[in-house]
C-alpha cells in the first residue's frame, strides 16, 4: 500500500471485501429461504420481524470496528510495531467487552424490543426465541467484526474472505440439519447461525495468533492502551452512529413504500435483494480508500493520499455506472428470480432504474467519507451525512411524495440525498485537504 502504483493494488484489495459482503448477504438470507421452503410464512414473519434491530447492532459493531482499522492500519504506516501491537490487542479487547455488553442489554431488552415493533401475538413466541438466540452469537460477531477489521489495516481483505465462506457453508448445512433432519424450525435456523458466528470468529482468532506481521495476537499483550482505545471510539462512534441512524431514516421510505400497497412492497423488496449485492461493491471501496489512506497517512505520504482518494473515486465511477447499466439491462431476468408476476416485475425495473443505476452518486460519499476517516477526521463526514440523507429522505417523503405519492416520486429521494450530500462532502473534503497541504507540504522558495 505505501510504494508503487496504486489502482491495481486497490482493486485487488477491494474486490475481495465486495465478495465478502456479498456472502454476508447470502449469510444472513440462508436463515429466511431455509424457514421459507420448510417452516412456513409465521416463520419467515417472524424472522423479519428481527431484521431491524439486528441491522443496528450491526451496523454499531461495523462502525466501531473500522475506528480500529483506521488507528492500526496508521500505525503500521508508520512503522511503529509497538504502537501497532498495542492498537490491535486494544481491538481485541473492545470487542470482548462490546460483545459481553450487547449479549446482556439484548437479552435483557428482548421483551421490550418486541413491544416497541409491535410484533403481532401469533409469531409473537418465534420472533422473540429469534432474537434471545441471535444475541448469544453477538460475542462472536462483535470478534469477527474487529478480526476482520485487523487484517484489513494490515492489508489483508482475503482472509477474512475465506473464514466467511467456511462459515457460510456450515451455516447453511446446520440449517438444512436442524430444519429438514431434527425438526427444530426457527431455534436450530438461528442456532446454526450462532455456531457458524462462533466458528467464523475461531478462524481468525487462530489466524491472529499465528501472523508474522504486527498483527499477531499474543496472550501476554492482551490488555488496553487509553490512547489507542480513546482513537479507536473517536473515529469508529460516529461510523457507528451514521450506519444506526440511516436504518431509522429508512424506516420512513419504507412506510411510505408500504403505503403505495402489497404490489409495490413485494416489488421494492425483490429489487433491493439486487440492489444490496451491487451496493457491496461500492461500500468494498469505501473501505479500502480508509484503509489506504490510514497507511500512507501513517507513514506521512500525503501526495500518494490525495493519488489515492483519486483513483478511489474513478474506480468507484466505473464499477457502479458498469454494475448499474448491467444490472438494468437485466433487471426483468434478475428480478425474475424472485418473483413471477408480470406486473411486480414492472415495478422492480423501476426501483432498479432510480435507485442501483444512480447509486454512483453515492460513490462520492462512500470514498470521501473513506478518505477523511483515513485521515482520523471521522466525525464531520459522518453529521454531514446524518444531516443531509436523513434529512433529505424524511423531508421528501413528507413534501415532495406527499404532493405525488407515486412509487417513482418517492425513490428520487434516494439520488436527489446522494447528490446533496456528496456536494457538501466535496467542499468540506477540498477546505480539508488545503489543510493538510500547509501542515505536511514545505512550500518551496524561489
Amino acid at each position: 500500500m505505501l510504494n508503487g502504483s496504486i489502482a491495481d493494488k486497490f482493486l485487488i484489495f477491494a474486490l475481495p471485501l465486495a465478495f465478502t459482503g456479498m456472502l454476508e448477504q447470502l449469510f444472513n438470507t440462508a436463515d429466511t429461504m431455509v424457514l421459507g421452503r420448510f417452516v412456513g410464512k409465521s416463520a419467515m414473519a417472524a424472522v423479519g420481524n428481527n431484521a431491524m434491530p439486528i441491522s443496528l447492532l450491526v451496523m454499531l459493531l461495523l462502525g466501531l470496528s473500522l475506528g480500529g482499522n483506521v488507528v492500526i492500519a496508521q500505525r503500521i504506516g508508520a512503522g511503529n510495531e509497538k504502537r501497532a501491537s498495542r492498537a490491535v490487542h486494544t481491538a481485541i479487547i473492545m470487542s470482548l467487552f462490546m460483545g459481553a455488553i450487547l449479549l446482556a442489554a439484548g437479552e435483557a431488552l428482548t421483551g421490550l424490543i418486541m413491544n416497541m415493533l409491535g410484533v403481532p401475538a401469533e409469531i409473537l413466541p418465534m420472533a422473540e426465541l429469534y432474537l434471545r438466540i441471535y444475541f448469544l452469537g453477538l460475542p462472536a460477531l462483535a470478534i469477527y467484526n474487529f478480526e476482520s477489521a485487523i487484517f484489513r489495516s494490515n492489508g489483508d481483505s482475503h482472509t477474512p474472505l475465506y473464514s466467511l465462506m467456511v462459515a457460510a457453508l456450515l451455516n447453511i448445512v446446520l440449517n438444512l440439519l436442524t430444519v429438514v433432519v431434527f425438526d427444530w424450525g426457527v431455534a436450530g435456523v438461528v442456532g446454526a447461525t450462532v455456531i457458524a458466528n462462533y466458528v467464523n470468529a475461531a478462524i481468525l482468532w487462530r489466524k491472529l495468533r499465528h501472523s508474522e506481521s504486527y498483527i499477531r495476537l499474543e496472550y501476554r499483550k492482551l490488555r488496553y492502551a487509553a490512547k489507542e482505545l480513546k482513537e479507536i471510539i473517536r473515529i469508529g462512534l460516529p461510523a457507528g452512529v451514521q450506519g444506526m441512524i440511516f436504518c431509522l431514516s429508512n424506516l420512513v421510505v419504507q412506510s411510505a413504500i408500504n403505503s403505495l400497497g402489497a404490489d409495490v412492497m413485494a416489488a421494492s423488496a425483490a429489487a433491493f435483494a439486487i440492489e444490496i449485492n451491487v451496493y457491496c461493491f461500492l461500500s468494498a471501496i469505501g473501505q479500502a480508500t480508509t484503509t489506504f489512506i490510514g497507511q500512507n497517512f501513517g507513514a506521512k505520504n500525503i501526495e500518494r493520499c490525495f493519488q489515492i482518494t483519486k483513483i478511489a473515486l474513478l474506480s468507484e465511477l466505473a464499477v457502479m455506472l458498469f454494475l448499474g447499466g448491467l444490472t438494468t439491462l437485466f433487471a426483468k431476468p434478475l428480478l425474475g428470480i424472485f418473483i413471477q408476476d408480470a406486473w411486480i416485475i414492472e415495478l422492480g425495473v423501476i426501483r432498479i432504474v432510480y435507485v442501483t443505476l444512480l447509486q454512483f452518486l453515492n460513490g462520492v460519499t462512500e470514498v470521501l467519507s473513506g478518505t477523511m476517516r483515513g485521515y482520523g477526521y471521522s466525525t464531520p463526514p459522518a453529521m454531514i451525512a446524518l444531516v443531509t440523507i436523513c434529512g433529505t429522505r424524511i423531508i421528501w417523503v413528507y413534501t415532495v411524495f406527499a404532493a405525488a405519492p407515486a412509487f417513482s416520486t418517492l425513490l428520487l429521494t434516494y439520488p436527489a440525498s446522494w447528490a446533496i450530500t456528496g456536494a457538501i462532502l466535496f467542499v468540506v473534503y477540498m477546505r480539508y485537504r488545503r489543510r493538510l497541504l500547509s501542515r505536511f507540504v514545505t512550500p518551496v522558495i524561489a
